[in-house]
């Protein structure tokens, strides 16, 4: 099993600065790339504070300026929120840029704050339509000249401009439903997944899924599955507690943002009373600590050691977590020194 790092820009007070945050997403993925991690992955979010990236290739193209060997992926882009030629083009170009190292993930997207402001009236459904129209689509303009007449998008013959380093981008698809992962395997891509805060039970449901998408299209080389979730390897058992009572705070304010229906002002979201916190029992830290990968390097190793088992071949290190920089990188670290030595 490979590792991998999930990483975002976030802001969760007034007084820091994007360009410090900049900074630290630098630094994060520089201790990926010398820690031996395989990927590093940013995704596509706009107007919140909560999760900094507009465009997640800018991040990549400075990021494979600042690394050598490290492979750089979208994790994933928006697929409702992009045409077809532009995003096979600027993909293309931000493959060059980065020597041939980009994995282009592809997601219908989330948050209904979002839909409302880039594409209003769009729903989930027909966001996951867009997407399953979109990836044909770019591996055909990634091909050559191909034109196009579908439901969403319709253009005469077209080529990307430029074309990516080698034949095609291996695209990853964010699934969930059976359905997702049956489409990802037919159309030759790999898959990422997320339980959010769901525990184990889902993490193997996931992984039925995918399988059962695998089995329905015996003909296609089985896909990459990876699997991301929110992680922190621990000093010690106080350290442990301290970082289940802040990733259960990270999870009320996406708790909070999912449901759009708190104020906003400028890009950052009105802040959760401890009350307000404490009525979230989905998200209480003893349920975190439970379904998330938190603990010393012991307890990491042998949660990832039965995600293994069940055939994921790539962990990612989800980092987000309005923890301070300090913390991250210190969790961070521990996990390249302590725990990924026991899968090499």
């Amino acid at each position: 099993m490979k590792f991998s790092l999930f990483v975002h820009m976030e802001r969760y007070r007034a007084d820091q600065t994007h360009a410090e945050l900049f900074d630290e997403l630098e630094q994060l993925v520089r201790i990926a790339e010398e820690g031996g991690m395989e990927t590093a992955w940013i995704g596509e979010h706009h107007g919140m504070e909560f999760t900094i990236a507009p465009n997640p290739l800018i991040n990549i193209a400075y990021l494979a300026s600042k690394t050598s060997r490290i492979r750089l992926g979208t994790g994933t882009v928006i697929a409702p929120f992009w045409h077809p030629i532009r995003l096979a083009g600027e993909a293309a170009l931000t493959d060059i840029a980065t020597g041939g190292r980009l994995d282009l993930g592809v997601a219908r997207g989330a948050y209904a704050f979002e839909y409302e402001r880039m594409m209003p009236g769009l729903d989930a459904w027909t966001a996951g339509q867009r997407m399953r129209e979109m990836v044909p689509v770019l591996k055909k303009l990634w091909a050559g000249d191909y034109a196009h007449e579908g439901t969403f998008w319709q253009f005469p013959k077209t080529t990307s401009v430029p074309k990516p380093m080698g034949s095609e981008i291996p695209l990853w698809l964010a699934a969930r439903d059976p359905n997702s992962h049956a489409f990802a395997v037919e159309h030759g891509c790999n898959v990422q997944v997320t339980p959010l805060a769901s525990g184990d039970e889902e993490v193997q449901s996931l992984m039925d899924r995918f399988n059962a998408g695998c089995a329905q299209h015996p003909d296609v080389p089985r896909p990459q599955v990876m699997l991301l979730m929110h992680t922190y390897v621990a000093a010690d058992e106080a350290d442990t507690t301290q970082a289940d009572h802040e990733l259960s705070r990270f999870y009320c304010y996406f708790g909070a943002w999912f449901k759009n229906q708190r104020p906003i002002e400028n890009g950052l979201i009105q802040e959760l009373s401890d009350a307000e916190m404490a009525e979230m029992t989905m998200y209480a830290p003893e349920t975190v600590h439970r379904n998330l990968v938190i603990g010393q390097p012991d307890e990491v190793i042998a949660r990832l050691k039965n995600y293994e088992a069940m055939g994921y071949d790539q962990y990612s290190f989800w980092i987000d977590s309005l923890m301070p920089f300090e913390r991250k990188k210190a969790s961070l670290e521990r996990f390249i020194r302590d725990v990924m030595p026991a899968f090499s």
